[in-house]
């Protein structure tokens, strides 16, 4: 019996030093201790990361209670919210046009800002989660696929989706003058992942995000910058505005997609602020270049009021004045940069039009760019080497097209030597 007592205890020992070495074991595999002694951060290996989409770059839901439909297959109701954007059903002819009802918005000129269509009330889900702007399409079909790759290559390094590494969505419909409680919120989640990682975050952002980011930063005190951002990755960022946006202001732009007319999306396109807010701005483009030409009129930078006149679309004018002032000096961000962009791809430069302007298609002149943003827009980075004390750095991306460059190896390798330096 004694012997039986001994072998017990013998066991019990044995056990409890399996189970302790299983413990130390998966401490030792898992992500680093965030905590240290007395409840004081430690600095994790990793920084923590922050991903900022760009236009159209992230899901939004709507739950509608409308008085009234612009066709009788459209709902009228719905119990639950819905995705508006991104919804390949949606897209289709006839059901498009219940789309276009939903998720445009409606310009008020008293107050200088948007709401939505009576009974829609649109919404961003996931902020804070990666999930919204990793697939547009919550079906993740490969043609919404867009900040997945980076975030697939992020855990590969380490991270853990929706806690080092997040996401900030927000309703690209419209500038950030209208966006205010989404930079509170972003300002929030920053210094709380800080404060958990024990060192500052690194910003990722894409296309329109970097003038939401630019905007975001110059409204910090540079204490604040130094405290909690380590670092900015611009990824195509159209500094000094977008000359494709012209087209879209004016005939409209269903990128290609020949089931959608042009001109039945523009009402749309036109209705979001933040498409007037990416017109070509005086700083980067020549007083004089013609943009737009007809037959009986040229178009630069300096017109911008006589076209939307012309275009029968005055609110648009009111927009632009609005939203010009917001980043067009390019005050320096403050911290340490890195500008990536696009080169070597065909970029609508101007555009052309005939006795039907603007009722038609245009024809288009390229230039240089990344298919989307011209290049000396982009470049307009190289305004701020010398003009801040902190690194700015250039990165050309041959041939990299504008959202094709988030899934580039490139691309997703120096976002690595940015998250960990040689």
């Amino acid at each position: 019996m004694a012997g039986w007592h001994r072998l017990t205890a013998f066991s019990s020992l044995g056990l409890l030093l399996l189970l302790l070495l299983l413990l130390l074991s998966a401490r030792s595999s898992a992500k680093p201790l965030e905590k240290c002694t007395g409840d004081k951060s430690c600095q994790s290996p990793r920084p923590p990361v922050v991903l900022i989409p760009g236009d159209l770059g992230n899901q939004l839901e709507a739950k509608l209670d409308k008085p009234s439909v612009v066709h009788y297959i459209c709902y009228k109701k719905t119990d639950t919210f819905f995705t508006l954007w991104l919804n390949l059903e949606l897209l289709v002819p006839v059901a498009i046009d219940c789309w276009i009802d939903n998720i445009r918005l409606i310009y008020n000129r008293t107050t200088h800002t948007t709401s939505s269509p009576p009974g829609v009330e649109v919404r961003v889900p996931g902020f804070g989660q990666t999930y919204p702007l990793e697939f547009l399409d919550p079906s993740k079909r490969s043609v919404g696929m867009y900040f997945f790759s980076i975030v697939q290559a992020m855990e590969e390094w380490g991270y853990t989706r929706d806690d080092d590494v997040r996401g900030a969505p927000y309703d690209w419909r419209k500038a950030p003058n209208e966006n205010k409680p989404y930079f509170l919120a972003l300002q929030k989640m920053i210094e709380e992942m800080a404060q958990k990682a024990g060192g500052p975050v690194v910003l990722i952002a894409h296309s329109m995000g970097n003038m939401y980011t630019l905007y975001f930063l110059n409204q910090q005190p540079q204490a604040w910058k130094d405290k909690y951002i380590k670092a900015f990755v611009s990824l195509g960022a159209p500094w000094g505005g977008v000359a494709k946006t012209l087209r879209v202001i004016i005939s409209g732009d269903n990128n290609r997609i020949p089931v959608i007319s042009p001109l039945k999306i523009r009402s749309q396109q036109r209705s979001a602020v933040s498409t007037n807010w990416l017109l070509p701005y005086p700083s980067t483009w020549p007083q004089d270049q013609v943009l737009v030409q007809t037959s009986h009129t040229n178009y630069t930078v300096q017109d911008y009021q006589r076209l939307y006149k012309d275009v029968d679309f005055e609110d648009g004018w009111l927009m632009r004045q609005d939203t010009e002032p917001l980043v067009a000096e390019l005050t320096p961000p403050g911290v340490a940069m890195h500008c990536l962009y696009g080169t070597g791809v065909p970029t609508p430069l101007s555009f052309q039009y005939g006795d039907k302007f603007p009722d038609v298609e245009p024809t288009v002149t390229d230039g240089d760019g990344d298919g989307t943003v011209n290049l000396q827009s982009s470049l307009q980075c190289k305004r701020w080497l010398g003009g801040q004390k902190e690194p700015v750095t250039l990165k050309e991306l041959p041939g990299n097209e504008h959202v094709d460059m988030l899934t580039n190896f490139t691309t997703v390798a120096y976002i690595k030597t940015v998250l960990f330096p040689p």
